[in-house]
C-alpha cells in the first residue's frame, strides 16, 4: 500500500521533467488540486490491489466501503487486471520456474534521480526475467510502453530492488488499460536500461532537481502544473500570430501543415489561460479590461420527485422512455453478456474523415481523388 507521499521527480511526471527540466521546481509553486479522473484512478488501483492480494492469498482489507466511484465497470476492469497478472504469473512459472510476486511495491531509483522513488503496481520476478505491470484506468489515449520513462523508472527501481535476490537480465514493462482494451508491453535488456539511465536520465534528473536547464514547450505541457502561465509555452503558441490570421486559401500547404501541428496545443493553451484567469478573478485579482459577471443560467427542477408526483396527479406522464446507450447497456449487462445478447445488433458506422499526424496508428483513408485515379487505371 502506498504511503501517499510523492517524489519531486516522480515517475508519473517524468515525461514533463525529462523534456523540460525546470518544470519540476516551477510546478512546486502551484497547488495540485487533482481531478475526478485522478481520484477515480486512485480508487481503481486500491480495489485492484485488494483483489490481487486476495487472489494470491495475502492479507488485504476490502476498500469498497469507502470508494466513491465504484461501479460495475470498475469491478469488471479490476477483475480483468487480476486475471492478466495471474496469467502472466502462470506463464512465467512455466518458462522460468517459480517466480516471486510483489504488489504495490515501493521501488527506489535514487542512484539516478535525486530522492527518486515510486510504487510499482505489480512485479513478477524469476531468475533472469522480470515483469513490471502497471494498471492504467484512464480512457484518454492508449498508453505506449515503448521507452516510456514512467515504466523505465519502475524498471530501474525494480532492478535495484532485486539486485541481490536474483540475476536480472531482461525486463518487460506492461501498461494494462482495460477500459480501452489496450495492453502494451516493451522488453529490454538490463544493459540497455542502465545505459539509458546513465546517459539520458541521470544528467537530466540532476538538472530538474536543481531547477536548472532550459524551458521546452511541447505535448508534455498539458500535464504540467505551470502550464497556464509558463512564458515559454506562451512564446511558442504565439508564433502562430506571424500568419496574421490570413485566409486559409492564401497560405501554402507547408504553412497549413505547420499550423495544424500546433492548432490543438494552441487551443489547449488558450483554454488553460482562460481557466487560470477565471480562478484568479474569483480570488479577487483584476485583469485590465475584464470583469467577473454571473454566467448564463438555465432553469431546473428543485425536486424531481415532487415534480413527477405533481405531473401524475394532474394527469400527465412525466417520464421519457428510451433505450439505454451502448456504454450504459454494457455496464448493466457486463461485457461478456452484452456481446452474447446484443453483439450482433451493434454496428459501427464509418467515421467522419479527420486530419491527424502521420504518427497516428490508424490507416489512411482513400480520398475521392485517389478513388477516381484508381478507377481510371
Amino acid at each position: 500500500m502506498s504511503d501517499g507521499k510523492h517524489a519531486i521527480l516522480s515517475p508519473s511526471s517524468s515525461h514533463i521533467w525529462l523534456n523540460c527540466t525546470p518544470a519540476a521546481r516551477l510546478g512546486e509553486k502551484f497547488n495540485d488540486e487533482g481531478s475526478q479522473y485522478a481520484a477515480q484512478g486512485t480508487e481503481a488501483h486500491s480495489l485492484a490491489e485488494y483483489k490481487l492480494r486476495k487472489a494470491l492469498g495475502m492479507d488485504a482489507e476490502d476498500p469498497r466501503g469507502g470508494l466513491q466511484f465504484l461501479d460495475g465497470e470498475m469491478e469488471e476492469c479490476t477483475d480483468d487486471y487480476v486475471s492478466f497478472v495471474l496469467e502472466t504469473l502462470s506463464k512465467t512459472r512455466e518458462e522460468h520456474g517459480t517466480p516471486d510476486i510483489y504488489v504495490e511495491q515501493k521501488v527506489d531509483f535514487s542512484r539516478w534521480v535525486p530522492e527518486g522513488f515510486g510504487y510499482a503496481d505489480c512485479i513478477i520476478a524469476s531468475e533472469g526475467k522480470v515483469s513490471v505491470i502497471d494498471l492504467k484506468y484512464g480512457t484518454g489515449v492508449p498508453v505506449d510502453a515503448r521507452w516510456n520513462p514512467q515504466f523505465l523508472l519502475y524498471a530501474l527501481g525494480t532492478v535495484d530492488f532485486l539486485d541481490f535476490l536474483c540475476d536480472v537480465r531482461e525486463i518487460t514493462v506492461t501498461a494494462f488499460q482495460p477500459r480501452l482494451e489496450s495492453i502494451s508491453s516493451f522488453t529490454l535488456t538490463k544493459e540497455s536500461l542502465l545505459e539509458w539511465a546513465d546517459d539520458t536520465l541521470k544528467p537530466k534528473a540532476e538538472l530538474a532537481y536543481s531547477g536548472d536547464g532550459e524551458f521546452n514547450a511541447g505535448e508534455h505541457c498539458r500535464f504540467c502544473k505551470a502550464k497556464s502561465c509558463c512564458r515559454k509555452r506562451a512564446e511558442v503558441n504565439l508564433e502562430l500570430a506571424k500568419y496574421d490570421f490570413a485566409p486559409p486559401d492564401e497560405l501554402s500547404n507547408f504553412e497549413i501543415a505547420s499550423i495544424l501541428a500546433k492548432a490543438d496545443e494552441l487551443a489547449s493553451w488558450v483554454r488553460d489561460v482562460s481557466q487560470y484567469a477565471l480562478e484568479k478573478a474569483i480570488e479577487g485579482e483584476r485583469f485590465e479590461g475584464w470583469k467577473l459577471v454571473a454566467g448564463r443560467s438555465v432553469r431546473k427542477y428543485s425536486d424531481e420527485g415532487k415534480v413527477a408526483e405533481a405531473a401524475v396527479a394532474a394527469g400527465f406522464d412525466p417520464y421519457e422512455k428510451s433505450v439505454m446507450g451502448i456504454t450504459a447497456m454494457e455496464k448493466l449487462m457486463g461485457k461478456k453478456r452484452f456481446g452474447e445478447v446484443l453483439g450482433s445488433l451493434v454496428v459501427k458506422p464509418k467515421g467522419k474523415p479527420t486530419l491527424v499526424p502521420e504518427s497516428d496508428k490508424r490507416p489512411a483513408v482513400d480520398t475521392a481523388a485517389e478513388d477516381f485515379r484508381k478507377e481510371d487505371k
